[in-house]
């Protein structure tokens, strides 16, 4: 089975030594996701601002990989605060638009910095 890696700018990746996202056969898994660049959080405290990019940073993994928007199947969108549930849920639906992939959102107690309010992984099938 061959096995691709795909990284990000997110400082963690080197630090915990893992890959945003990994190829096998067709399958592209995403890591947990949140709104963290090099620079540090995209975002803070606004899940709005923080899914798009998340959705924008999987999507690019996710083609890299040799998949597309259109071939997400599934999300998983992990919140902080429940009142932003509305807020993630409009970003995903004018993300995946048509799309439809199978989704669902939990809601735990904290990330791994306060500002951050929403993490987000996703599963893709490669079109090749």
């Amino acid at each position: 089975m061959e096995v691709k890696r795909y990284f990000s700018d997110s400082p963690w990746e080197e630090k915990v030594q893992f890959c945003r996202a990994l190829k096998a056969d067709q399958q592209i898994l995403v890591a947990g996701t949140a709104a963290i660049s090099s620079e540090g959080t995209v975002g803070p405290y606004d899940a709005s601002a923080q899914a798009q990019y998340i959705f924008e940073k999987i999507e690019k993994a996710v083609t890299t990989l040799g998949g597309s928007r259109e071939t997400i199947i599934r999300t998983r969108m992990f919140l902080t605060r429940t009142e932003d549930a509305d807020k993630v849920a409009e970003v995903h639906a004018a993300f995946f638009k048509g799309i439809y992939p199978v989704a669902t959102m939990v809601f735990i107690d904290k990330l791994v910095s306060e500002d951050l309010v929403v993490e987000i992984e996703a599963e893709a099938l490669a079109k090749e």
